[in-house]
């Protein structure tokens, strides 16, 4: 078993001892109720995290200053008293698993959004919005300003009283103090405003006002973007510079990056490196010598071991990363790295889920990221026999849960491997992470003595009636969706084609390394990005896009959205919108708009107008679970073409199906009893 002495070596701030260097930054939820308390679903969510051997949770960021300072569907506040008995039960709980606690206090500003305004105008340093599509904001008066700091100290002082260990200031990710340090958002010519000193004085004040409030023993955070990497932004070294006028209060100095306009830097996407920000953290802890934070996609226990071990930071801010797998740190210390459920950067049922839908916090990976492994407990007390078809993520996430409750459960997959379209996506480059989830099923399978998987293996009718089983779960995907188009057919079956679908390229993809070609990519949803991504970030491919809908990439989730028009930009990618595939031969596609009809020539074109169901089995399947009285479940995208998000939480339902065989089961053996005993 590895050993990761600088992970699990305690460390003590200011009084507050932790257990070890992982900790739980700030990250919203949609959790709270509608005014503004914490609830019980809230602080078991984080109950999984402190069990899990986290050493400090830090509750998300709360409003101090309701509603002007407030933002997103629901969010947790500190501005009276009237919230103090919730966050004190909260506090209980994560002590009594034996974590510390913090709390992040903050002010939205131009950031503040929705029916909690009630028409008034957001407040800000100056007149910029929080970012492009959002209201303009006014400048904050002085006398303003001042009242704001003081609801920054009573919340403080509420944190304290609260029982919490620590307490976290947001001074980053384009909310209200970073509107004053950065240029980008702050135009004012007063004392707040031009010089860098200006620029950090209600930074300043604000700590200053907070550790007057908690007294010289208490631990105080300040959370803050060390490079906004904006051009008219801060800078890492104007951060650096910043931080001389303002940090001296702070105990710990927990270094992010980005604003609003680059949210896949502070919301990492997929394909940067876990701990990519580390050199931050390692210049600002070189400056200051203050116990430093730094984050970014940390999944790795080596690369997290690294970084502590090499001096870049003292603790390691794990969100997503903990929203994925509550007990990272109970499994790395026990030495199951197996069974770590890595997060995969997907940024859905997290990063989109909660701020661009408004919705409460979820997992692609993890599908009850509230009850965690309670279903464990509930086992089946009859027998019951489960065929899965499919060897998807889906159909093994759906095997697994029904193993851990005690099913018999027979998997045939006919492929020679498991994950399905999942593995295959991950052969990109950019898309590698995805497989993490694949390994973690395929290792959690192992485990299990009642799941028994066949690859390479078709599930015929003739097997499945011998095995007999009480439900039969269909879970055989989806494969490209390829219209009537003329010439499609005889380009894609062509002896040499040039005219390709996405599984093509990902099933031979030596076949697909040619540099500075002509590419058409036909779509503009997921797919279509992912090859386009491919092509110009390591072929230099010159990509032309078109889709039907009004926007590449309308679909895709925030995060994703964001990253992938930076490199439409970046790659000059030629995009034509509304625009319908008229015909296609070898070399060149028919296409029209809604004014005229042109052609596009290429070296490669790639259809990739989405995926449709396959259920090749289902009219057979329906005959036989009605002649013999089964249950068939259909599942994932063979259900409907859907991410791997919606599979991964219909296939945890599975274990209501199991509990209902075994009740109807329990139920017949009572009912035979009843009988005999007459």
């Amino acid at each position: 078993m590895k050993t990761y002495s600088h992970i699990f070596k305690p460390l003590t701030v200011n009084g507050m001892t932790l257990r070890n260097r992982i900790i739980m930054p700030p990250m919203g939820s949609n959790f709270a109720n509608f005014d503004g308390s914490i609830n019980n679903d809230h602080i078991k969510y984080y109950e999984q995290r402190a069990k899990g051997g986290t050493a400090l949770i830090t509750l998300e960021n709360v409003c101090i200053d309701y509603p002007m300072g407030t933002n997103g569907t629901t969010q947790l506040r500190m501005d009276n008293d009237q919230f103090l008995p919730g966050l004190w039960k909260f506090n209980e709980r994560m002590h009594a698993y034996g974590a510390c606690t913090s709390v992040q206090i903050n002010h939205a500003g131009a950031s503040a959004t929705g029916l909690r305004l009630n028409g008034q105008q957001p407040l800000s340093a100056s007149d910029v919005p929080s970012k492009i599509g959002m209201t303009h904001p006014r400048a904050l008066t002085v006398e303003e300003i001042h009242h704001i700091i003081n609801c920054y100290a009573d919340a403080a002082d509420r944190a304290k009283r609260a029982g919490f260990d620590c307490v976290e200031v947001h001074a980053g990710h384009s909310y209200l103090l970073d509107q004053f340090l950065s240029p980008h958002y702050n135009h004012r010519t007063d004392e707040y405003g031009g010089t860098p000193e200006n620029r950090a004085r209600l930074a300043k004040e604000v700590l200053l006002a907070v550790r007057k409030a908690v007294g010289p023993r208490f631990p105080i955070a300040v959370r803050f973007s060390a490079d906004e990497f904006i051009d008219d932004g801060n800078s890492l070294e104007d951060t650096l510079q910043l931080l001389s006028y303002f940090s001296e209060p702070a105990d710990i100095l927990n270094v992010s990056a980005a604003v609003n306009q680059n949210l896949q830097y502070q919301i990492d996407k997929m394909n940067l490196p876990d701990g990519w920000r580390s050199y931050m953290a390692k210049a600002v802890k070189e400056k200051f010598h203050k116990i430093v934070v730094t984050s970014g996609n940390f999944r790795s226990p080596e690369i997290t071991e690294q970084v502590l071990a090499d001096g870049d930071a003292d603790l390691v801010a794990m969100g997503r990363g903990l929203l994925a797998e509550p007990n990272w740190v109970n499994k790395v210390k026990t030495g199951q790295e197996d069974l770590l459920r890595k997060c995969i950067s997907c940024n859905i049922g997290c990063a989109d889920h909660r701020i661009a839908k408004g919705l409460p916090i979820r997992c692609t990976v993890n599908p009850d990221v509230i009850n965690e492994d309670d279903y464990k407990q509930d086992a089946i007390k009859q027998s019951v026999k489960l065929v899965v078809i499919g060897g998807g993520t889906t159909a093994l996430e759906a095997a697994c849960s029904a193993a851990e409750i005690g099913a018999e459960v027979i998997l045939f997959e006919q492929k020679s491997y498991l994950g399905g379209l999942a593995h295959q996506i991950a052969q990109l480059p950019d898309k590698w992470r995805i497989d993490d989830y694949v390994i973690y099923l395929k290792h959690r399978a192992e485990r299990l003595n009642n799941l028994e998987i066949h690859l390479n293996e078709s599930a015929t009718m003739d097997k499945i009636k011998a095995l007999d089983p009480d439900i039969v779960l269909n879970a055989t995907g989806a494969h490209s969706f390829l219209p009537p188009i003329t010439g499609l057919k005889d380009a894609l079956q062509a002896k040499k084609p040039n005219v390709f679908t996405i599984t093509d390229l990902l099933e031979n993809m030596s076949n697909f390394t040619d540099k500075d070609e002509d590419i058409l990519v036909i779509g503009g949803g997921a797919v279509g990005l992912d090859v386009m991504e491919y092509y110009t970030e390591h072929y230099n491919g010159h990509v032309t896009m078109i889709d039907m809908l009004p926007e590449i990439g309308k679909e895709l989730d925030l995060i994703t959205k964001i990253a992938m028009k930076e490199l439409l930009n970046k790659y000059d990618v030629k995009q034509y919108v509304n625009t319908k595939l008229e015909e296609i031969d070898s070399d060149k596609a028919i296409v029209s708009d809604h004014e005229k009809t042109f052609t596009i020539n290429f070296d490669k074109a790639f259809v990739c107008l989405g995926m449709r169901s396959y259920v090749p089995m289902m009219a057979e399947l329906d005959q036989y679970v009605y002649e013999n009285d089964k249950l068939l479940v259909n599942l994932g995208d063979s259900k409907k073409a859907r991410r791997i998000y919606e599979g991964s939480q219909e296939a945890r339902q599975i274990i209501n199906a199991v509990h209902m065989i075994d009740q109807q089961k329990t139920t017949q053996i009572i009912n035979r009893q009843k009988n005999l005993s007459y």
